[in-house]
């Protein structure tokens, strides 16, 4: 009979142990300080101190305050007590409260961290409940996560997706003479590295994040003895900025993260911010550390494919049952939501455009729509969601979407659908109760359309992907990513712009030139000759065999992702004063910096005047203007998605010489 979870406590820490596995934690500060495992006796960094293992941590800032740094906050327990011990399962809980007399020095956060053991379980659970009553200060909350630093002796190997995966450098290769500092603070270039096979190559941990949606398991395996260290997280219904949000997952460290709640790719406007009188509670997990080993020495690789797969079963188990906190609401105490989406856009390709009405009464499918629910807000608030939890799923071909698990509250209902711009808003609020089934039946979506397409430039799914990556400059290559699908993530890549474009900014004729060869991937700014950065200008070119003169043209710009820019827009006259269109200052993304291929989504619908186009020739300038600050090289945007539509009432064949 296999061996009962036990607890043994010390005077300065507690262990779980249930014979596969011990894990030690400080008392009563709960950092996890050893992992024994499979014949190691501590799979993390023991050379490091206890407080650097294994540990939750937040950034908090004043409420006010601006930016996404704060101070940073190693969270230890103040009180230790057991919640379930049985021989079946052991719950733990680390408790910080709050008090008043830290105003200004701690977060005013009551932070409960529980770590869970079950019998003949290859792992350990762990979430947190996070609390802040209405008559507490209010503050600012960047950041929070949990960290495992693994030991660099013995994890070499890390694995993110089936084709993002390889022997990672050591800590030590990013120092001070082995490693040199890149324009980037995260990025470095090994120049004299331990291991020789990585020299010429750039470390940054960037190169790693991964969208919510695609990021449920990653980790590193440790190749003598055949052991992996693998984070499973069942569920995004605790993390902020939905499925497309991006984060950081694992790097050189060799490190391992949860991240809950962060600001990368989105800036500020992913930063929690309570205001005065606010409450607000939120359990954050639970994930599943899960190890792994094989016996055969020469597969160690197959500890990937068992991670996965442990990965299902944990998904297919949530909601968990076990968790003791009453915060944690099991299956039974949660409800559901289905219906289907369907489309009515009459200029899509899916129609034949009518050549006397530019109308349609037809509905297509929302073919794998990401269909969500999140708390009520506008049209794509979920974007930058930060206090409430989402619940997500993809519709079917059809457009049938069925949501489960849903915790009890009110919602919006969100869509958005590749190969369509905008996004979908269902406000009528949606309340949950336990147990419930709502059927939505039908609904219908129509996306921002006032014309026939006369043309359009890319492919509307919120990523700049499609468009002209450049191979990265050879001294700044990461292997990995050499002839990979996510090329986008080599270092380096916005100084390519100035060596194709020496002179002249981009120019792109529409009917001739081709997107993905000739539409680089973000409109980035030009170093000078004195080392200074100015904006840039693209143009389009496009042919109108005769204008209508029955309303006006529209130009939607759909931009994924936008970093301290503003885009002006004119027609036909480079010089026009003011633009016909401005942005304004927007964005603090960074994602050209975090090698990255979208932000956060931004549609903006411009009209254009029938008096600005002429019969002929016609051209759109496209100006990002901001060229200063820190970092001024790392500044730009980058588009989704461009399409130009003629008035209402117009023929297509008329408008355009392009088909």
């Amino acid at each position: 009979m296999s061996q009962g979870v036990l607890l043994h406590i010390e005077d300065s820490h507690v262990v779980m142990d249930n014979g596969l596995l011990q894990v030690k934690l400080s008392n009563p500060d709960g950092i996890v300080t050893e992992i024994k495992y499979n014949g190691i006796d501590n799979l993390l960094d023991g050379l490091d101190e206890e407080v650097n293992r294994g540990y939750w941590d937040l950034v908090w800032s004043e409420a006010g305050s601006t930016g996404t740094t704060g101070t940073f906050d190693v969270i230890k327990g103040t009180s230790f007590r057991v919640i379930v011990e049985t021989e079946e399962q052991l719950e733990i809980s680390f408790t910080r409260l709050w008090d008043p007399s830290l105003q200004g020095k701690q977060v005013s956060l009551n932070i409960d961290k529980r770590f869970i053991m079950l019998r003949n379980s290859s792992g350990f659970y762990t979430y947190a409940i996070y609390e802040h009553l209405k008559e507490w200060p209010p503050f600012n909350f960047p950041q929070t996560r949990i960290v495992f630093k693994l030991r660099k002796d013995k994890f070499h190997y890390m694995a993110v997706a089936d084709n993002r995966q390889r022997y990672m450098p050591l800590p030590d290769d990013r120092l001070p003479g082995r490693g040199e500092p890149l324009a980037t603070p995260e990025a470095v270039l090994l120049v004299n590295p331990v291991e020789p096979e990585f020299k010429g190559e750039v470390d940054d941990k960037y190169q790693y994040s991964c969208e919510n949606k695609d990021l449920r398991v990653h980790g590193w395996i440790c190749m003598d003895p055949p052991v992996g260290f693998w984070q499973i997280t069942p569920s995004n219904e605790f993390r902020s900025g939905g499925l497309s949000k991006q984060n950081l997952t694992s790097h050189v460290g060799p490190f391992n993260l949860a991240m809950f709640l962060s600001a990368h790719y989105g800036g500020e406007d992913l930063v929690l911010k309570l205001k005065p009188d606010e409450p607000w509670k939120k359990v954050f997990g639970p994930i599943f550390m899960y190890l792994n080993s094989v016996s055969n020495e020469n597969d160690p690789i197959h500890l990937w494919e068992d991670a996965k797969n442990q990965m299902m079963i944990e998904v297919e188990s949530w909601p968990y049952n076990f968790p003791a906190s009453e915060d944690f609401p099991p299956a039974n105490q949660r409800g559901s939501v289905n219906g289907r989406l369907q489309i009515k856009d009459s200029g899509s390709k899916y129609f034949t455009i009518a050549l006397t009405r530019y109308l349609s009464d037809q509905y297509i499918s929302a073919s794998y729509a990401y269909v969500g629910l999140a708390p009520p807000g506008d049209v794509g608030s979920w974007q930058t969601e930060c206090k409430g939890y989402q619940f997500w799923a993809t519709a079917d071909a059809d457009g049938y979407f069925s949501i489960n698990n849903i915790r009890c509250d009110s919602y919006n209902l969100y869509a958005w659908v590749p190969g369509f711009i905008g996004d979908y808003l269902h406000d009528v609020f949606i309340t949950i109760t336990p147990g419930c089934d709502i059927d939505l039946g039908g609904l219908v979506f129509e996306p921002p359309r006032d014309g026939p397409t006369l043309w359009e430039i890319g492919i509307p799914d919120r990523s700049a992907a499609e468009f002209y990556i450049p191979d990265p400059d050879p001294k700044y290559i990461n292997k990995l990513y050499v002839n990979h699908p996510d090329r986008f993530r080599q270092y380096g890549l916005w100084e390519k712009y100035a060596d194709l474009y020496p002179d002249k900014d981009l120019v792109y004729t529409v009917g001739v030139s081709d997107y993905r060869k000739d539409w680089f991937f973000a409109q980035v700014t030009r170093k000078l000759s004195d080392d200074t950065y100015q904006g840039t200008t693209w143009q389009i070119k496009f042919e109108l065999d005769l204008v209508d003169t029955n309303g006006s043209y529209t130009l939607r710009l759909a931009l994924a992702t936008a970093h301290m820019s503003e885009l002006q827009v004119r027609v036909n006259d480079p010089k026009t004063s003011p633009p016909l269109f401005s942005t304004g200052v927007i964005g603090h993304d960074n994602t050209i910096a975090r090698h990255g291929i979208h932000g956060l989504y931004r549609l903006y619908n411009v009209d254009v005047p029938f008096t600005q186009l002429v019969d002929g020739d016609n051209t759109i300038f496209l100006t990002q203007t901001m060229a200063s600050g820190d970092a001024p090289a790392l500044q730009g945007i980058m588009y989704d998605y461009i399409r130009f539509e003629g008035p209402s009432s117009s023929n297509s064949k008329k408008q355009t010489g392009f088909v």
